[in-house]
């Protein structure tokens, strides 16, 4: 399964990029061994319109563009679902079992994310109840992804 992020706003070189790469280039390393795979980073530029709602609705529009057809769509939002990471390693799992090819994770802007896309995500998760910055929440996911790939694969990384 090909797995995507969209981020709106777009890191800048220092720490947090840094790291966020760390563990993405771990999961595209480990991951295609068990089915999955990293395939896409897209990072849009925050819209510069007047009010979030139109805000909310470009960047929506960007997201769309960039999913691919088909693909299994989640949201992160602080509303979302609670998983720990052996869930969030099963909910992966169980999209490539099924046989879903694409998987895209979206990470809204500041304003959060348009109402339009909450009816067509498959599921909307939260990293917790407290709101992040999108560079905190880039490096949150990736780690998440790695330690997915290492619980699916029975590797000792991820201790309880």
């Amino acid at each position: 399964m090909r797995i995507g992020l969209f981020a709106v706003g777009r890191l800048k070189a220092g720490p947090e990029k840094d790291l966020a790469a760390r563990y993405l280039d771990r999961f595209a390393k480990a991951g295609p061994a068990i089915g999955l795979e990293m395939t896409r980073m897209t990072e849009v530029a925050e819209s510069r319109a007047s009010n979030s709602e139109t805000r909310k609705r470009e960047e929506a529009g960007l997201l769309q563009k960039a999913h691919p057809e088909g693909g299994v769509l989640i949201l992160l939002d602080e509303r979302g679902k609670a998983l720990d990471s052996e869930g969030f390693a099963a909910m992966l799992g169980t999209y490539r079992d099924q046989g879903k090819r694409d998987l895209t994770i979206a990470i809204g802007g500041a304003d959060g994310l348009d109402p339009s896309l909450y009816d067509k995500a498959d599921m909307t998760i939260c990293l917790g109840k407290l709101t992040w910055p999108h560079q905190l929440v880039r490096i949150l996911i990736a780690e998440q992804l790695y330690r997915a790939v290492t619980i699916l694969s029975g590797h000792p990384y991820h201790r309880v």
